[in-house]
């Protein structure tokens, strides 16, 4: 699809890979180019899917000779859904009582190798955005012999000083929250776009609606949404944990990011070891159409000089 043309939103075939993991979470994947090809593993953010990652941008990877597989994480789209735990309290997680966390980020980043164990992957390229960004983190710290590359964009390092969501972001997102309808919940993500997208590459409305309405026909369940944004809060600081990574590491942020500060960005680039950050003037929080060209282009080279850089080892 030529640059500048806005894709077509459709319901991507995907797989089931079934009780990956020690917590035996089911999650649902679609595996895009060339199996023999290097793999990059796609991880999305709270209240996110694996549609979210646009279409165009997965397609400008696998042209540029990479394998992709995007997935759902637990709680989001057609994945397991912790039904049974308990209710989530993000007010009583701010105030430092996470006893209201089913899970964390380390149980997610679990759940993203044991998909690279059912897909047969040893190692992968790991690229996270958002919240996807710090469970990429995670397992670059945890596993490091699983992690070719890491890719960082739009993430933070869990320290409260950085990373921040803006005012006029939070006011948007809770303090107007969706009516119950299908309708209500995409006009709801509409406006969420506007408060936190890129002022510098306008969005296309029409997409984001459409997108958000295939999420809601997907799965919507405000309640797992919850569960994801307290498990977040509640994995803390780790920052100290980033200066062991010695995967190559890649940043990317928007200077114009209102739901995660540049300085979250900044401080992951800062803690990793000679990790390379790339800041996008007029990037705010999404992948807008006039982004994703040059954020796939900027990653695909990074994933090839890593390859390269393997090989000559």
């Amino acid at each position: 699809m030529p640059q500048g043309m806005n894709e077509s939103v459709t319901s991507a075939p995907h797989e089931m890979a079934t009780s990956v993991g020690p917590s035996k979470i089911d999650i649902a994947y679609q595996r895009l180019g060339n199996r023999k090809a290097p793999s990059v593993l796609l991880i999305m953010g709270v209240a996110a899917q694996m549609i979210h990652w646009p279409d165009t941008f997965c397609a400008a990877l696998v042209d540029a000779g990479l394998q992709v597989i995007r997935f759902d994480n637990r709680d989001s789209g057609l994945s397991t859904h912790m039904n049974d735990a308990p209710a989530p309290d993000l007010p009583a997680v701010l105030t430092g009582n996470f006893s209201c966390a089913s899970y964390n980020l380390a149980d997610m980043a679990a759940d993203t190798v044991g998909l690279m164990d059912a897909l047969g992957l040893a190692k992968a390229h790991v690229v996270g955005a958002s919240m996807g960004g710090q469970i990429a983190q995670i397992v670059a710290t945890d596993l490091p012999d699983r992690v070719l590359s890491l890719v960082s964009m739009m993430s933070t390092t869990g320290n409260k000083s950085v990373g921040q969501t803006s005012p006029e972001a939070l006011r948007e997102i809770f303090g107007n929250p969706p009516g119950p309808t299908r309708e209500e919940v995409i006009q709801h993500r509409v406006r969420v776009v506007r408060a936190v997208g890129s002022p510098g590459y306008p969005a296309d409305e029409s997409e984001i609606a459409a997108r958000a309405a295939l999420a809601y026909d997907r799965s919507h369940n405000p309640i797992a949404m919850a569960r994801q944004a307290v498990a977040t809060v509640a994995s803390g600081d780790r920052t100290e944990r980033l200066r062991s990574i010695s995967a190559p590491t890649l940043v990317i942020h928007g200077l114009a990011d209102k739901m995660c500060d540049v300085s979250g960005g900044c401080a992951t680039a800062d803690a990793i070891p000679n990790a390379e950050l790339i800041l996008i003037e007029g990037m705010g929080h999404d992948l807008a159409p006039g982004l994703r060209s040059r954020i796939s282009s900027s990653i695909a080279d990074f994933v090839w000089r890593a390859e390269r850089r393997q090989y000559s080892h």
